[in-house]
C-alpha cells in the first residue's frame, strides 16, 4: 500500500511515509530494501501509539486470513488475529488523521452473517471526538489495470469535522482488463526473484494435460469435485490472472499458460503490479507469502490519487 501511495500522481501534493510496522521479518527486510524508510518490525499489540508520529492519513491491511472465504471455518472475531482491526481503530483514535484507508478480503462481507463488517464500520465511525464518515466498497483490482481478478474490500474513512465527501475513482479497465500475455511480456529478462521452481515429474505430466485457463477438473478421472478452482490452475494468456495467494499446499502456486510449470515469483510480482526493480527478500516460499499478502500498488494508487484530489478541493 505504501508503494502505491508514494507513486500517486498529483501536480502539487504528494505522500511521504511517517511510520511503518509489520510483523513478518522478511516483509520488513523487503520494505527497508525498496522504500528507503525504516519500519518497526514487531507485534502491533505491543505498540504504544502515543510514541508514534502523527500523520494526515493512516493506511493498512489488518490480517485477513480469519475472514477469508478460502478457509472453510472462518473464526473472524473469535481469534486474536481477527481482532487486530481494533489496533487500527486505536491508531485512528489516538492520532486523529484526516483520512484512513483499510484493505481486506471479500469474505469480510459475509463473516458472522455480515455482522463483522457492520461492527468494523461502526467502530471506525464512532471514533471520538469527531467520528469518521466511513466509505466501504468492494472493488476488483483488475478494473484499475492490475492483471489479476482480485476482489478486496477497501474502507476509506474521512474525519467528519472536515466536511469532505469521498467518491471512489471510476474504473479504468473494466471493459479492457490487462491480460497475462501483456503483463508477462519480457519477464524472462527480469533480474530479481525470477528463479524457476522445481516440480515433481508427476506434477509436470498433470500440467501438460491441462489447457490454458483450465484446472484440476481437466485431469482425466479426477474425483475431487469440491476442490477450490485454484488447484492446478493454469493462466489464460488472454485473461487476467486469478487471485495470487500467499500459501497453500500442492497445486496452489499458479501455473504458466504456455509452459507446464509454476509461476516464478517475478511473474507473480508482475501480476501483483510490482516493478521489476522491486527486490523481495527471503526464500522462494517466503517471497511467495509476501506477494500473496500484498496489496497491488498500481491497484491502490488510483484511490491514493483520489484522496489527494479530495484534499485539493478542500484547500
Amino acid at each position: 500500500m505504501d508503494l502505491g501511495f508514494l507513486n500517486a500522481k498529483h501536480p502539487t501534493l504528494a505522500y511521504e511515509v511517517a511510520w511503518a510496522n509489520d510483523f513478518d521479518k522478511n516483509a520488513c527486510a523487503t520494505y527497508k530494501k525498496n522504500l528507503n524508510h525504516d519500519i518497526v518490525c514487531g507485534d502491533i499489540w505491543k505498540i504504544e501509539f502515543e510514541h508514534v508520529p502523527k500523520a494526515d492519513i493512516i493506511i493498512g491491511g489488518f490480517p485477513c486470513q480469519d475472514f477469508s472465504m478460502l478457509r472453510g471455518n472462518r473464526p473472524g472475531f473469535k481469534s486474536e488475529r481477527g481482532l487486530l482491526y481494533t489496533k487500527f481503530v486505536e491508531s485512528v483514535a489516538k492520532k486523529q488523521p484526516l483520512f484512513f484507508v483499510a484493505e481486506n478480503v471479500k469474505g469480510l462481507l459475509t463473516t458472522h452473517n455480515g455482522e463483522a463488517m457492520k461492527r468494523i464500520t461502526h467502530d471506525f465511525a464512532e471514533v471520538k471526538p469527531h467520528g469518521y464518515e466511513v466509505c466501504p466498497k468492494l472493488i476488483n483490482f483488475a478494473d484499475y489495470g492490475v492483471p489479476q481478478n482480485r476482489e478486496r474490500i477497501i474502507i476509506v474513512g474521512i474525519r467528519k469535522d472536515l466536511g469532505l465527501k469521498f467518491e471512489f475513482p471510476e474504473p479504468t479497465h473494466k471493459k479492457n482488463p490487462v491480460p497475462i500475455k501483456v503483463a508477462l511480456k519480457g519477464v524472462e529478462y527480469a533480474e530479481y526473484n525470477n528463479e524457476k521452481i522445481s516440480i515433481l515429474p508427476s506434477t509436470k505430466k498433470k500440467l501438460e494435460l491441462i489447457p490454458p485457463g483450465g484446472n484440476y477438473k481437466n485431469l482425466p478421472g479426477h474425483k475431487n469435485k469440491n476442490w477450490m478452482s485454484l488447484i492446478y490452475k493454469r493462466l489464460h494468456p488472454d485473461q487476467p490472472s486469478p487471485t495470487i495467494v500467499a500459501n497453500g499446499g500442492g497445486g496452489t502456486w499458479g501455473y504458466h499458460h504456455s509452459e507446464p510449470r509454476p509461476l516464478t515469483n517475478r511473474e507473480r510480482a508482475r501480476i501483483q503490479s510490482f516493478p521489476d526493480e522491486f527486490q523481495f527478500t527471503g526464500s522462494v516460499s517466503e517471497v511467495r507469502k509476501q506477494l500473496g499478502n500484498a496489496v497491488p500498488p498500481e491497484g491502490i494508487r488510483p484511490i491514493a490519487e483520489q484522496l489527494l484530489k479530495t484534499v485539493e478541493n478542500a484547500i
